[in-house]
């Protein structure tokens, strides 16, 4: 009878085990839906890959190439752009995810393009500590000369400024 019931109490602290994950899994990537104020980054290993990869379909649909600054992550969205700094020697760097991995199992939270990885200057060694940190990125537009604006005149002088406070008096 204890036995049952301790596989019964083992399935059924497994079960909530992985919807807490998958449902966490969801939460992170909707941290970074447009009109939410979150602030989300990552501090994890890192790894990279290179020439086993170069030319090979991304999630994004485009072909990996190696020499650009690419990350691969399940963390974040297609497309977000990340800054990625080595906690080992303070060397950073601006990457945009176009992939889905690393392998969790690795306990990885991302995978480095090979020259996102050499300007990080961990290549020989094939993993490092990172913080990772999402980019805002917004546009700017030109803007307009408005000749009605008039520049201010100097004064050869003292300038005098008179402030005035007002008393609020509680009845």
């Amino acid at each position: 009878m204890q036995t049952k019931l301790r596989s019964i109490g083992l399935v059924v602290v497994a079960s909530l085990l992985w919807t807490s994950s998958t449902s966490a899994a969801t939460q992170r990537a909707s941290a970074l839906t447009p009109g939410k104020k979150h602030k989300v980054s990552l501090v994890g290993t890192a790894s990279w890959y290179g020439k086993q990869h170069q030319g090979r379909k991304m999630a994004n649909g485009q072909r990996f190439d190696r020499r650009k600054l690419t990350a691969a992550s399940w963390d974040f969205p297609l497309g977000t752009t990340l800054r990625v700094v080595n906690m080992r020697n303070g060397n950073s760097v601006v990457v945009t995810i176009t992939d889905r991995g690393p392998n969790h199992r690795l306990h990885r939270i991302v995978d480095l393009s090979e020259a996102a990885a050499t300007n990080l200057d961990y290549v020989d060694s094939g993993l490092t500590r990172v913080f990772l940190y999402p980019l805002i990125s917004f546009e700017t537009e030109h803007a307009e000369f408005d000749g009605s604006l008039v520049e201010p005149q100097h004064e050869k002088g003292a300038v005098e400024y008179t402030a005035g406070i007002a008393l609020i008096s509680s009845m």
